[in-house]
C-alpha cells in the first residue's frame, strides 16, 4: 500500500526500521532521519529539505525524482539502491558509502564528492557539472553520457570507467589514473593524431 502526500514535516524518525514501504510525494522537510534503516522501500517524487539522513542504512531501496537540498548524508550507506533522477542540492555527501547503487540521471551538480569510492556505479546521463570528485575512485564506472563540464577530476581513478568525448574534453582530468583505451579516447577527443 503506497503513502502518497503525506507530510513528515519535522517529524523524528531516528533509528527506525523501515521494510517494503512505499511513498509517493511525500514531505520529509526538516525531519530527524539519522539512523534510519530501509530494506526494498521506495521514495517517488519526495521531498527531503534540510532532512537529516545521516549515518542511515538502505538496502534495495529507491529514492526516484526525489529532491534533496541542503540533506545530510554524511556516513550514510546505500547499497544496491538507485537515485534514478534524483537532485541533490548542496548536501553533505561526505563521507558516504555506495554500491552497486544506480546513479542515472541523478542531478549532482556542484556536489563534492571528493575521495569517495564511485567504483563500479551507474552515473549514466548524471549531471556531476562543476562537481569535486578529486581523488574518487570511478574505477568500472559507467559516465556514458555524463555532464562534466567543469567536474573536477584530478587525481580520479578511471580505469575501466567508460566516458564520452564531451566527457574528456569537459572535465578537469589533470592526474588522473586512466588505461589505454581512455588515453587514447582523451588523445582523439582534443584533436591529437596517433600514429
Amino acid at each position: 500500500m503506497d503513502i502518497i502526500g503525506e507530510d513528515y514535516s519535522d517529524a523524528v524518525l531516528y533509528g527506525q526500521r523501515w521494510e517494503g514501504r512505499a511513498f509517493v510525494r511525500c514531505d520529509f522537510t526538516e525531519a530527524d532521519m539519522r539512523g534510519l534503516v530501509t530494506s526494498g522501500c521506495t521514495f517517488t517524487e519526495c521531498t527531503f529539505d534540510r532532512t537529516d539522513l545521516g549515518e542511515s542504512s538502505h538496502r534495495a531501496s529507491a529514492f526516484r525524482s526525489c529532491r534533496f537540498r541542503r540533506t545530510v548524508l554524511a556516513s550514510a550507506a546505500f547499497a544496491s539502491c538507485t537515485w534514478l533522477g534524483s537532485v541533490f542540492i548542496d548536501c553533505g555527501l561526505r563521507p558516504i558509502t555506495l554500491e552497486e547503487t544506480d546513479l542515472t540521471l541523478a542531478g549532482l551538480t556542484g556536489a563534492v564528492l571528493r575521495e569517495v569510492s564511485l567504483r563500479g556505479l551507474r552515473l549514466r546521463e548524471a549531471n556531476l557539472e562543476d562537481a569535486d570528485l578529486r581523488e574518487a575512485d570511478l574505477r568500472d564506472a559507467d559516465l556514458t553520457g555524463a555532464r562534466l563540464r567543469n567536474c573536477r577530476l584530478e587525481g580520479a581513478d578511471l580505469r575501466g570507467a567508460r566516458l564520452d568525448a564531451d566527457g574528456l574534453v569537459q572535465a578537469s582530468l589533470r592526474g588522473a589514473r586512466v588505461d589505454v583505451d581512455t588515453a587514447l579516447a582523451f588523445a582523439a577527443a582534443h584533436g591529437l593524431q596517433l600514429t
